[in-house]
């Protein structure tokens, strides 16, 4: 079963003045961080952006091999589910790994696990004990997930979890679980403002990966 490794990189990065994914971390691309983990686990590459216009800013940035595509203009409205809808669109995976351009400490052993679970489910989402989700750094069936989208969309629903709720055959692996492999889950450590973006840089410096 092939593996398609799709990175949202369409975010407004309001919070950091530009643009998030190719913000530089120890003088690498936040999405490059991404890219590299997903190296060897995934049998394509996917970047999703919010706009045509970034193509080429973003194929100059990452590696030749990997896909640099752009929302579907259809959707007027920015939102992670129109990136996600975009790479499935363009996945050729069976299984689609979803994940966000800003998590440098994505941990490659969660990744593995949750692809590892996928087998006769539609999707497969890390979920904290208080009921909250994470399906950015989740795997999915990728037309199932396409049709899920596709029906959310159509609803005016804009939210990954009002798209998850309409999948069958849902895995979800608790954060309790995954903390065994990741004991701090910095694996959902999000770069969303310049605190953050330091932070990782401390991070980084002390070798605490």
């Amino acid at each position: 079963m092939r593996v398609s490794a799709i990175i949202l990189a369409g975010g407004s990065s309001s919070r950091l003045g530009e643009d998030k994914s190719l913000v530089l971390l120890a003088n690498k691309p936040l999405v490059q961080y991404v890219l590299d983990a997903v190296e060897k686990i995934a049998d394509e590459k996917i970047v999703a952006i919010n706009s045509k216009a970034k193509i080429e800013v973003f194929r100059k940035t990452v590696d030749s091999d990997v896909k640099v595509v752009a929302d579907n203009p259809k959707y007027n409205v920015h939102s992670p589910l129109v990136g996600a809808l975009t790479g499935f669109e363009k996945a050729c995976g069976e299984y689609s790994l979803l994940l966000s351009c800003d998590t440098p400490f994505i941990s490659r052993e969660v990744v593995t696990l949750l692809l590892e679970l996928r087998v006769k489910k539609s999707a497969v989402v890390p979920r904290w004990p208080n009921g909250y989700i994470e399906p950015l750094q989740a795997v999915y069936h990728t037309q199932r997930a396409l049709e899920a989208a596709e029906k959310t969309l159509e609803d005016e629903r804009f939210d990954m979890r009002s798209m998850v709720e309409k999948l069958r055959g849902v895995r979800y692996v608790s954060t309790l679980v995954l903390q065994q492999l990741d004991l701090e889950l910095r694996t959902f450590f999000n770069v969303n403002t310049l605190l953050d973006l330091k932070k990782a840089e401390f991070l980084l410096k002390h070798g605490k990966r």
